[in-house]
């Protein structure tokens, strides 16, 4: 089959096209025929070695194994299956969760064997991708490349969400809103929790389609004075923030929140340190949360939204599997709306 395999640590360079066998699934396991594979930070980041090198590479302790076929946002239809797999799954379009642990129920994302795929598994940027059947759910929408969009980046959103206890009516800001975690942060605050949504972007030429994915405000990080600039058009400090820019808008999140609020980071494009007074979150009674990935359950009720139409897929562009390179060089471009899709030519 033909695949695309990250061989080292480096730049775009480091991702090449070979023709390897095809996975056979194990037991339990079933063989799917990527259809549709959305590009992440997340690979990005394990191929820049922005998580750390060798043995601190991926998420568990041995660290990323090279060469290593990345991708974790996969649709695909079933088409072989391992011993044990019940018959019924062959043929089924699915979504992967995209990842295994043996944590228990409602708390996997927090096991320390929680292994990723396309980082400690062989991804999505591949002709065929083998993967455990009870992590496969049914696709929500009757597109591959739409449904390719919602998982990892609408689990990490989902997550957050529920990480705030967001309630209805509540102001919450949203930034890196054209992104693929923030336009789903967008629409499930608002359509599925009833929150009033500010969205910060840096350009505001796609105010109007922020506004009907649910945000009611939208600013540009730009301005000098967007602090002064949202608790204007709130009437006040804000509720909460949900943050994956990291440290560019963080002194402005702390700022905006009220007396009380909350703040919830999953990714920090805009800066990976920051300085941090503590006395602001002592004194303002700021509860902060750190967020990744999340829940089977949180999935399922992901993918329930999404199959209600409360939440849309966001695509900026797709790109054959064979020109990886060049769409991973197009995601870190600024200027983006929604998410970035892999076609493989199957």
């Amino acid at each position: 089959m033909k695949a695309v395999q990250v061989v080292g640590y480096g730049d775009v360079d480091q991702l090449q096209g070979f023709d390897i066998p095809k996975p056979s699934p194990k037991a339990g396991e079933v063989l799917i025929k990527v259809r549709a594979c959305a590009i992440n930070n997340t690979e990005i980041w394990m191929r820049e070695g922005a998580y750390g090198a060798r043995e601190k590479s991926g998420w568990r302790p041995e660290g990323v194994q090279f060469p290593r076929i990345p991708g974790s946002d996969i649709t695909g239809e079933v088409v072989e299956l391992g011993d044990g797999v019940d018959q019924g799954m062959m043929g089924r379009h699915v979504v992967l969760f995209p990842f295994t642990s043996s944590g228990p129920e409602r708390k996997e994302h927090l096991s320390d064997d929680m292994s990723f795929i396309g980082s400690e598994y062989d991804g999505g940027y591949a002709e065929y991708v083998s993967w455990p059947a009870d992590l496969c759910f049914d696709m929500p929408i009757d597109d591959f490349v739409e449904s390719a969009v919602f998982s990892v980046s609408g689990l990490t959103a989902w997550h957050m969400n529920e990480q705030l206890h967001i309630r209805s009516g509540e102001t919450i800001v949203v930034t890196g809103a054209s992104g693929g975690v923030g336009s789903l942060n967008i629409q499930i605050a608002a359509n599925v929790f009833g929150a009033n949504v500010f969205a910060i972007v840096g350009d505001l030429k796609n105010e109007q389609e922020l506004k009907a994915l649910g945000a009611t405000e939208v600013f540009s990080y730009r301005s000098e004075t967007l602090a002064d600039d949202i608790i204007a058009a709130n009437g006040g400090p804000v509720d909460a923030v949900l943050d994956v820019v990291g440290d560019a808008l963080f002194d402005v999140s702390l700022n905006i929140l009220k007396k009380g609020g909350k703040f919830c980071i999953s990714g920090s494009a805009g800066g990976q340190t920051t300085h941090l007074d503590f006395r602001t979150l002592y004194l303002k009674h700021i509860a902060m949360y750190g967020s990744v990935l999340g829940t089977r359950y949180e999935f399922a009720e992901m993918l329930r939204s999404i199959a209600e139409g409360k939440l849309k897929p966001v695509i900026d562009r797709t790109f054959p599997l064979e020109e990886a390179r060049e769409a991973q060089a197009y995601f870190k471009q600024s200027g983006k709306f929604g998410k970035i899709v892999l076609i493989p030519n199957t």
